[in-house]
């Protein structure tokens, strides 16, 4: 035993996995906000949201393949 501490892991997967989630979250709240005709503010805030979490999910993506390069 050497005593030294295991090398440090990444929080990439974890990342991923959230993002996804946001993404499908955002996108069926989009969905469900034009079908039950909310305004046009909601519809395009649930939609804002869906875009960024799938903005975040590419480069997390990007960045873990990076990695692992």
């Amino acid at each position: 035993m050497t005593g030294a501490p295991p090398p440090p892991r990444s929080a990439l997967t974890l990342r991923i996995v959230l993002s996804a989630f946001g993404v499908a979250l955002f996108a069926a709240a989009t969905v469900l906000a034009v079908g039950y005709a909310l305004p046009t503010g909601w519809v395009i805030t649930f939609g804002a949201l869906g875009v960024v979490a799938l903005v975040d999910l590419v480069v997390v993506a990007w960045r873990k393949h990076s990695e692992n390069s």
